[in-house]
């Protein structure tokens, strides 16, 4: 009984981090309505940022965040103004222009591959204070590097709704998600309330990968299984809904952990798309998704 509470706990934690991972996703799509496909690239930039700076400063790896989360903000921020921006322009009568999904991927090739060049292909672990530290109740394990990640996805969570429902920009970036063109005739400046959109969603990547790096290798396809899981928490969700990406990764990651008590790993994965496919048939919208996202 005890193994399966602790099965349960360690997805809820897991999941959580899976989710904090989607947030960012989510966030780009809600108000731009084109999906990221370099988003797991921006998350391994952020975990080799993390890496570098932990190893090389010896500091305490959450110490990072301050570092690493305004780094791929304008890193984020200054790709779109520079690179999807102009495609948005090409085709600013298009709702979901098909072409910036093919430059996200191409940014997610170049990102990839030149990781690859930069730092090899070994994997890397950080080693730091929190690294292998565990919490024991009543028998039960569980690494405080994940029960760290659970919080910070917590805070994360309700800063980003408050910053979408009581901040004036936060406002503004509701508005020009739910109507462009009237945002625009209300003076909102669509262009850039984009730029800081796409910033804050690699600014979330940014906080995932400082949260990651204590227990999880760092490698140049590190983002490849977070984005495919990012996509499936997304849609399972609710497409731009902030709180269905947490609770889809918390769903996610209790099928992984649960599930692995009964059956192989490479099982709990095909569940998880059966999961996924199954909620699609019954609410095509995701658990959160509304006609209107926010």
């Amino acid at each position: 009984m005890i193994g399966y509470v602790e099965s349960v706990i360690n997805g809820i934690l897991m999941g959580s981090i899976y989710g904090l991972t989607a947030v960012g996703l989510t966030l780009i799509f809600g108000v731009m309505k084109v999906i990221n496909f370099a988003h797991g690239s921006i998350l391994m930039v952020g975990m080799f940022a993390a890496y570098w700076f932990v190893t090389l400063t010896g500091v305490n790896p959450y110490l990072a965040l301050f570092v690493v989360v305004p780094f791929l903000y304008f890193f984020g921020f200054y790709l779109q103004k520079f690179v999807i921006k102009p495609i948005f322009e090409a085709e600013k009568d298009i709702r979901e222009p098909i072409t910036v999904i093919i430059v996200t991927t191409g940014i997610w090739y170049v990102l990839d591959n030149l990781a690859l060049l930069l730092f090899g292909a070994e994997f890397r672990v950080a080693k730091t204070v929190v690294s292998g530290q565990m919490l024991e109740i009543f028998d039960m394990y569980f690494l405080w590097s994940k029960i760290i990640g659970a919080g910070v996805t917590l805070l994360l969570g309700i800063y980003l709704y408050w910053f979408l429902r009581h901040s004036r920009m936060g406002k503004a970036v509701r508005a020009t998600s739910l109507d462009r063109e009237a945002a625009t005739l209300m003076g909102i400046k669509q262009t850039r309330i984009y730029n800081i959109v796409f910033g804050l969603g690699c600014a979330c990547c940014g906080v995932a990968a400082c949260v990651l790096v204590p227990f999880y290798y760092v490698y140049p396809t590190v983002g490849v299984p977070f984005d495919i899981k990012a996509f499936v928490i997304v849609v399972l969700g609710g497409l731009g809904s902030v709180p269905g990406a947490i609770l889809g990764g918390i769903i996610i990651g209790l099928i992984e952990t649960v599930g692995a008590q009964f059956m192989a790993a490479t099982w709990t994965e095909m569940l998880i798309y059966v999961f996924f496919l199954f909620v699609l048939f019954v609410k095509p919208s995701g658990l959160f998704g509304l006609k209107q996202d926010y």
